[in-house]
């Protein structure tokens, strides 16, 4: 899957080198190749796009469904340029500065959308290397339904967050969709009657009617010093991106027992974990038994393409290994990829939520989930969401 973007490279006169390059002469054609490649990237669902030099080329590839695709290998002599284009849409990166790390940040609308793009960049051994985090506004308005959540999960995970007070958790690794949820729980629940603050590393998306602030540590603005001053705003809802030391867990708890809803994360395999987790950062147990509502485990799994998906049938191995009985197979629907053009022949198009959900209030107290993710991923790959082979993918390590 390549694009041709011989044009911007034949445009170029003179070799500019990967130190730089004169963007006045060649600001065009790097113009359209790198709005090419942004549009490009939206078109296909990509949620970043990696800038990548090599020895000898410079590599494009975008993430899909959590999976990397390379687009492009594009001549070593536009990477400057490409870089400093980039750098100059966020107005904040410096184009002299290439020895240290940088963030910014730029807005782009891009087919009448608007999409807000995160930017890393990074001295390596050939280069810069910048990777720029897809943020579509248009993903602001999903709530809980869109997730991926059975009936009942909802209910339970419903009735939690309505709550006047409470620990709510969501864990799993980097990259399972735990912001997502966080933010769908924002939505259901941002009300002009509720006063609601985020703190966030970095701020993801800008919520109307929610202070959100930016954790920035260089000037002492963590998650910890933010979520004690949040306590003296008279706040309903405080969101709090990361638990990552004792201290914001003992803020956030604490914060938990006297009237306030919090919502935040950990980087846990499973939802049991979690109570490891809390023991670990010096969480005593009857304050957390005290303050913890729910604990909501979650992975993504990618979903089959709904225009080319077709019917098959599960292997032995299948069976043995996903533990299925023969009464769970009476009814089920098991499908496979395919590949047409609406999933650009991936065979797969989007990410749907697993979850396993630990209650811990005084209503339902649960030493365990209802069900684990492989339960749930294995019930939803039965009706035909998605294949064996992302179930055992995604919930290899619980």
């Amino acid at each position: 899957m390549h694009l041709n973007y011989t044009f911007a490279a034949q445009s170029f006169g003179s070799d500019p080198s990967s130190e730089g390059g004169d963007l006045n002469a060649y600001e065009s054609p790097i113009l359209q190749l790198v709005f090419s490649l942004l549009q490009k990237a939206h078109q296909q669902g990509a949620s970043d796009i990696h800038w990548e030099p090599l020895e000898k080329s410079f590599r494009v590839r975008f993430r899909i469904d959590g999976q990397l695709h390379e687009i492009q290998q594009l001549p070593k002599k536009l990477h400057g340029a490409v870089i400093n284009r980039l750098k100059i849409m966020t107005g904040s990166m410096s184009i002299a500065e290439k020895r240290l790390p940088q963030e910014g940040r730029f807005r782009e609308t891009i087919d009448y959308q608007v999409v807000d793009f995160r930017v890393s960049c990074i001295p390596t051994l050939h280069g810069e290397s910048i990777v720029l985090r897809l943020l579509e506004t248009s993903s602001l308005g999903r709530d809980l339904t869109e997730l991926g959540l059975w009936e009942d999960d909802l209910a339970l995970l419903e009735r939690i967050i309505h709550r006047p007070d409470g620990l709510v958790l969501v864990t799993g690794p980097t990259g399972s969709g735990k912001t997502t949820t966080l933010y769908a729980i924002l939505n259901v629940l941002n009300k002009r009657d509720c006063k609601m603050i985020t703190v966030e590393d970095p701020v993801e998306y800008q919520i109307p009617g929610i202070n959100q602030v930016a954790v920035q540590d260089t000037i002492g603005r963590t998650f910890s010093a933010v979520l004690r001053s949040m306590l003296r705003q008279a706040t309903n809802i405080i969101m709090v991106g990361e638990i990552r030391d004792s201290e914001t867990a003992g803020i956030a708890i604490n914060a938990a027992l006297t009237g306030h809803l919090i919502l935040s994360t950990l980087h846990t395999n499973d939802a049991v974990s979690a109570l490891t987790r809390l023991e670990d950062l010096d969480v005593p147990t009857f304050l957390r038994s005290e303050a913890l509502r729910a604990v909501v485990a979650q992975r993504l799994v990618r979903r089959l393409c709904p225009h080319c998906k077709v019917p098959t049938t599960l292997s032995n191995y299948e069976i043995i290994a996903l533990e299925l009985t023969p009464e769970a197979l009476t009814d089920a629907t098991p499908m496979k990829a395919a590949g047409c053009e609406q999933c650009h022949q991936r065979g797969f198009q989007g990410r749907f939520g697993i979850f396993e959900i630990l209650i811990c209030d005084e209503e339902s107290h649960q030493d365990k989930p209802k069900h684990t993710l492989r339960d749930d991923a294995v019930r939803k790959m039965l009706e035909g969401w998605t294949t064996p082979q992302e179930v055992f993918s995604a919930t290899l390590a619980v």
